[in-house]
């Protein structure tokens, strides 16, 4: 069990990595007509759950969506907020579950899922004519969010290695 005074460090140490996220989200190297862009936001947040695990990494993600929320995000209903928000972004923990490149893809599929269930059935609209609203979403998101996830994740997985040598865990 962490004591007291490692814990309010880890919380510092992840309140600094939701700004960054956040600062980085703004800096968009593509954005879709409907909402979603390819950023570094994640490199932040994947480095914090590399270094502070499963559940730590969970949350700065979580906290993380919701600061987005309160910058103000696309809102249309409370469940999509928190499909699109919240929970998609605490699943960045799941990048500590496994090896590196295998909790990314967890990670990545984490927040996929959200992002084609909330197209799926709040932005169905959007879709063509004739083509399912799941295929729609699934062409739209997919994509976009796979790119972020292995530009993030390269990105990452160069810094950890300076980062853990500059700044080890302490146990």
């Amino acid at each position: 069990m962490p004591s007291r005074h490692s814990s309010t460090i880890i919380m510092i140490e992840g309140a600094l990595c939701i700004a960054l996220a956040i600062v980085l989200s703004k800096i968009n190297l593509f954005e879709m007509p409907q909402g979603g862009s390819v950023d570094f936001e994640l490199v932040p947040l994947l480095l914090f759950t590399y270094r502070r695990g499963l559940r730590w990494g969970a949350r700065a993600g979580a906290l993380t969506g919701v600061v987005k929320i309160l910058l103000g995000a696309y809102f249309y209903n409370i469940i999509q907020v928190i499909l699109d928000y919240p929970l998609a972004y605490a699943f960045v923990g799941l990048a500590a579950v496994t090896p590196k490149i295998f909790g990314l893809i967890l990670a990545a599929m984490g927040q996929i899922a959200c992002s084609v269930i909330s197209g799926v059935v709040f932005f169905a609209e959007y879709a063509p004519e004739g083509q399912s609203p799941l295929v729609y979403s699934l062409l739209y998101n997919t994509p976009v969010l796979s790119v972020k996830y292995i530009l993030s994740g390269i990105a990452a997985l160069i810094l950890w290695k300076a980062l853990d040598k500059a700044l080890p865990v302490s146990k």
